[in-house]
């Protein structure tokens, strides 16, 4: 079992003779018909040079990134980044990701997806998951039909990426096909230690009574060459015939060992990575789940505890998160060749 101690990921940071220029930042807003509501997101992107800087994603909680806003896109070609957050996220969930990606020359696009998120949930539509690879294709198709974006994108770099529930979207963007059946039976047999399976029972969702069609059915898009899921949820009761038309090049993140490993993402319990056994696979700890979400603040604990929220400040004992975040970059922009 490939396992990087995160002591040593430090170690794997390239070492620039210059630093980079911050990532290149825009919003963007669309009509998203499938929903009947504005779909909202970013771009991320190399510049040609420095521009004006300002902090995105700054909470009382998470730390920032710092970006350039209205500053042209480098010249040539660049991979291009689809990148999903988790349920109860949003597009700025993973800016370090976005952003780290960007400096080191990809475009990387990310949207908020409706119905969940925070401020936003359907207790029953957020397991429509085909929706989420619809957000994706609708950004992904006006980025190429924009010509200051679709000229500079490299064909042969297109990843799917994502956290958590995003993770699925990537890998079903990327040609992974769900099994309803299998994650019902799942989650009949582990409903008091699959998170997911804990959420559906608390909610009294039916799993028998969404559509077998829909789950099952492939949302692969041939244009993405790429996939990469960072502790992937979704991934129980899954065959090889479900695996099978996945990309090539495939990339899987999974967090913590023992019991710092989320039992509901967990693709070496699932059985997801035997089914996958050419996957690049990358194990990082001491790390949990959550150590995927942004830098915390000092005090950032105690404000989630007051607000009885999830502890996703909450670390194991010796995890260096920005360690992990870096160790992660790396290993996607080392799949896209940058």
């Amino acid at each position: 079992m490939r396992i990087l101690r995160l002591l040593a990921a430090l170690s794997l940071v390239p070492a620039l003779a210059v630093q980079a220029d911050p990532a290149g930042y825009s919003t963007l807003s669309t009509v998203a018909p499938h929903h009947g509501k504005d779909l909202q997101g970013a771009m991320w992107y190399p510049v040609s040079g420095p521009g004006r800087e300002m902090l995105v994603a700054e909470t009382a909680v998470f730390y920032g990134v710092t970006v350039t806003e209205n500053t042209p896109m480098a010249d040539g070609e660049h991979p291009l980044v689809l990148l999903s957050h988790g349920l109860g996220g949003d597009f700025l969930s993973l800016a370090w990701l976005a952003a780290g990606l960007a400096e080191r020359g990809a475009i990387v696009i990310t949207v908020t997806h409706l119905k969940s998120t925070w401020g936003d949930f359907d207790s029953e539509a957020w397991l429509h998951h085909w929706t989420r690879v619809q957000d994706l294709t609708l950004v992904f198709d006006q980025a190429l039909a924009d010509p200051g974006i679709g000229l500079h994108v490299d064909p042969d770099r297109i990843m799917a990426a994502g956290f958590s529930y995003g993770g699925w979207t990537a890998l079903s963007m990327g040609g992974l096909r769900g099994n309803l059946a299998g994650f019902e039976a799942h989650c009949r047999e582990h409903r008091a230690t699959t998170t997911a399976c804990l959420d559906i029972a608390g909610e009294e969702i039916d799993l028998t009574a969404l559509s077998e069609d829909a789950w099952d059915a492939s949302y692969a898009d041939e244009r993405i060459t790429h996939a990469a899921a960072i502790d992937p949820g979704l991934t129980w009761g899954l065959e090889s015939t479900h695996a099978s038309d996945l990309v090539g090049h495939l990339t899987l993140v999974g967090l913590g060992e023992d019991d710092d490993r989320l039992f509901a993402t967990d693709f070496d319990a699932s059985g997801f990575a035997e089914l996958v056994p050419d996957a690049s696979t990358l194990r990082l700890a001491p790390a949990f789940h959550f150590s995927a979400m942004r830098l915390c603040k000092s005090g950032a604990e105690a404000i989630l505890e007051e607000g009885r929220d999830e502890p996703v400040c909450t670390d194991p004992e010796g995890t260096d998160r920005a360690a992990l975040h870096s160790a992660i970059v790396d290993e996607l922009a080392s799949d896209l060749k940058l």
